[in-house]
């Protein structure tokens, strides 16, 4: 008996020091899976807070660069167009606002691009009470206001800095209203897996809306005495004194949280930016696969208790297989921060490229549209067909784009459809399109055709420029030319007819035929002297000229020839219309012909209206521009010939009513004075010519006050 129970008792000791062996060495596996596992999150982790902090930090260099702008000489219009660029030039950027050493409002811009949603309501209050902070701070820190927005996301936020100091204070301060979703686009990859839990607080200690939302529940619940979490509490803390570190939370916690019964693995890190200010961030991570290969473990040894041998082989194997799986994890997860990062490479790339680009799925539907078309379509095109990214498109325009794409998927090769004048947004333009097949190798693959979208509007506007240039280039050398060869032989022609009809006298039968030679003559000498005058358009003596007075000088030359031809010519020019930098003569010239112009096109009972007003208000370029307006209710200009009215000898008049150079003229004294022409017509309506003519400049005297009053 004593024989027999000492094997079993030997083989029951030999079972059990195996059982602990295992159960020891599974226990220490777990261990160092769960370090393991702890360390790549935290090293993911690390690399996304780093693109958030280059973000960051790129705000900060732009509001120090804003910053060094407003510090250098200039006047309030300069200062204003060059944080214009820098607000358009970011797309996150939605408001943009400078003040000065008391924290006063010096300007502010807003965003004007269609999917700019910004509200002014509040908004001017919150940024000059961050701008204020930023006074206290050195100047180079930033300073943060608190979310904003929270109706539609909460990932509006103010950032403002303080400009260098003079004289032991600030000269002042710059803030910038940003969407920061982008921002925190790095940290949504690495919470990407259905396991993981992200909590993001920012530098005002309240978490924000990319945190999960059972976690910023008991984030405010954290601080309780009887709270029941006091993992998660300590967490919290650590996040708010910008910690970075490692923390295990036990199963009962964990399901509390609403994380699933097992232990959870929180790593943290803050996120820092200049001046001491930070966020902080932490992924919350289940055990669960841990857990489940350790219940494994166990199963498996306990059913192989009978045989010591067979369980050690296959203890042996299970290890070899679970470190091949625990590679094979590892590698997955690998490729899958590849792709991700691939994936938003080439999405930053589409977003940046300056040409429109649409992805189309098999049945023609739109699955993503690039930064540079999403401001031309509508707001929320995804998901629909290709008409509604065109609403005002006509119906054969967005067939035609729908059968390129069609025919490029037929042949699977690029077609294109070049220099073609289609109206795809409202107004005809000229666009190179491309539509290019994509060969899926995933079969859940949606995108499968690109629609590229090329908008050569402005070259073409460029080359007309180009060619109207060349055009009054040859003017000015043909001019002169003619000028010196047929005005002296004209002279002649023109004395000698003239002692001819004084020999004959007024009775002779030769004697009209005569004058009809000395008119025809005279005119042809009077479109000499103005090819002249316009090859010998000098330089302009810029000044200020007072538009009231020169208007109604217009309005007393013209009055007899208006009410000769029985038309009704008006002038209103308010007082208040600052004065115009031009030089008196030529602005006189310009008025003249394109009054007499509008009363030429008028019949009799016709009005022609010349009226100014300064424009005022946030749009680019309208700052410092008064915009002079001649209309009248005439006979219209056909829209095909609009674009040649300003070309020298073009003219809608009768033959020998007019030499086609008044209006080539205005447009080149306008271009000389820094102006512009826009011209409105409809034919059988009326004509409306605008003249945007710059400002005088104030004087320095002038140009500081105005600077201390904003």
């Amino acid at each position: 008996m004593r024989s027999t129970l000492l094997p079993i008792l030997l083989l029951c000791a030999a079972l059990a020091s195996v059982g602990v062996g295992v159960w020891t060495l599974v226990k220490r596996s777990r261990t160092t899976l769960v370090e393991q596992f702890a360390g790549d999150r935290q090293k993911q982790l690390d690399e996304a807070v780093g693109g958030v902090t280059d973000s960051l930090e790129e705000v900060g260099k732009n509001l120090r660069f804003a910053g060094e702008l407003m510090s250098q000489p200039g006047t309030l219009a300069e200062h204003r167009r060059e944080l214009r660029a820098l607000l358009e030039a970011v797309g996150q950027y939605k408001a943009i606002a400078a003040y000065d050493g008391d924290g006063a409002e010096r300007l502010l811009l807003l965003d004007r691009k269609p999917d700019a949603q910004v509200s002014r309501e509040g908004l001017v209050a919150e940024m000059a009470d961050t701008a204020r902070r930023a006074l206290q701070r050195p100047p180079g820190d930033l300073t943060t206001s608190p979310s904003l927005d929270a109706a539609n996301g909460g990932w509006l936020r103010i950032l403002a800095t303080a400009l260098p100091a003079t004289d032991g204070k600030p000269e002042g301060a710059v803030a910038v209203l940003v969407d920061t979703e982008s921002f925190f686009a790095p940290l949504r990859i690495v919470t990407s897996d259905l396991e993981a839990r992200m909590l993001l607080v920012g530098t005002h200690g309240q978490p924000t809306p990319a945190s999960d939302p059972a976690l910023t529940e008991w984030f405010g619940r954290a601080s309780q005495k009887d709270s029941g979490v006091p993992g998660f509490a300590f967490l919290v803390s650590r996040l708010k004194a910008g910690a970075r570190g490692m923390l295990p939370l036990s199963e009962q916690e964990a399901e509390r949280l609403g994380l699933g019964r097992s232990e959870v693995v929180a790593v943290y890190t803050p996120i820092r930016m200049r001046g001491g200010s930070h966020w902080a961030v932490a992924t919350l991570v289940s055990t669960a696969a841990l857990r489940s290969h350790e219940q494994s473990l166990v199963v498996r040894l306990l059913g192989a208790g009978a045989l010591v041998a067979f369980f050690l082989v296959a203890f042996a194997v299970y290890v070899v297989l679970a470190r091949r799986r625990a590679v094979a994890l590892m590698e997955s997860r690998r490729h899958a921060a590849q792709l991700a990062a691939l994936h938003d490479r080439t999405r930053k790339i589409l977003d940046h490229l300056p040409t429109g680009v649409l992805a189309l799925t098999e049945d023609g539907r739109i699955s993503a549209v690039n930064q540079a078309l999403r401001s031309r379509v509508p707001g929320n095109v995804t998901g629909a067909p290709l008409a509604s990214a065109f609403p005002s498109a006509p119906a054969p325009v967005v067939e035609r784009l729908s059968a390129l794409v069609a025919s490029a998927r037929q042949e699977d090769r690029p077609l294109s459809l070049l220099g073609e004048p289609l109206a795809l947004f409202g107004e005809e333009g000229t666009y190179n399109l491309h539509a290019v097949p994509l060969t899926a190798e995933d079969p859940k693959e949606e995108t499968r055709a690109l629609l590229v979208v090329e908008d050569l509007s402005d070259v073409r506007a460029l080359e007309t420029q180009l060619l109207r240039a060349e055009k009054l280039a040859t003017v000015g050398v043909l001019a002169a030319g003619i000028a010196h060869e047929i005005g002296t032989p004209l002279g002649v022609v023109r004395g000698r007819a003239e002692y001819v009809q004084s020999k004959l006298g007024p009775a002779h039968p030769q004697g009209p035929g005569l004058g009809v030679i000395v008119e025809q003559i005279d005119r042809v000498s009077r479109t000499l002297r103005q090819l002249l005058d316009f090859s010998r358009l000098q330089p302009a003596m810029v000044r200020p000229v007072a538009l009231g007075p020169l208007a109604r000088s217009v309005h007393e030359l013209l009055q007899v020839e208006a009410e000769r031809r029985r038309v009704s010519l008006s002038v209103d020019v308010p007082e208040s219309v600052p004065a115009l930098a031009a030089d008196a003569d030529q602005l006189q010239q310009v008025m003249l012909n394109l009054t007499l112009n509008a009363c030429d096109a008028c019949s009799e009972g016709g009005k022609v209206e010349v009226s100014a007003s300064a424009l005022v208000g946030p749009e680019e370029g309208t700052w410092g521009l008064v915009a002079l307006t001649v209309r009248d209710d005439g006979c219209g200009i056909p829209k095909e010939r609009l674009n040649q009215v300003f070309d020298p000898f073009f003219t809608t008049k009768k033959r020998g009513q007019g030499t086609g150079l008044g209006l080539t003229m205005v447009a080149h004294v306008v271009r000389n004075h820094g102006g512009r022409v826009e011209l409105e017509s409809t034919p059988g309506q009326g004509t409306r010519v605008t003249v945007l003519w710059p400002v005088a400049r104030a004087v320095p005297e002038e140009r500081n006050a105005e600077r201390l009053a904003v």
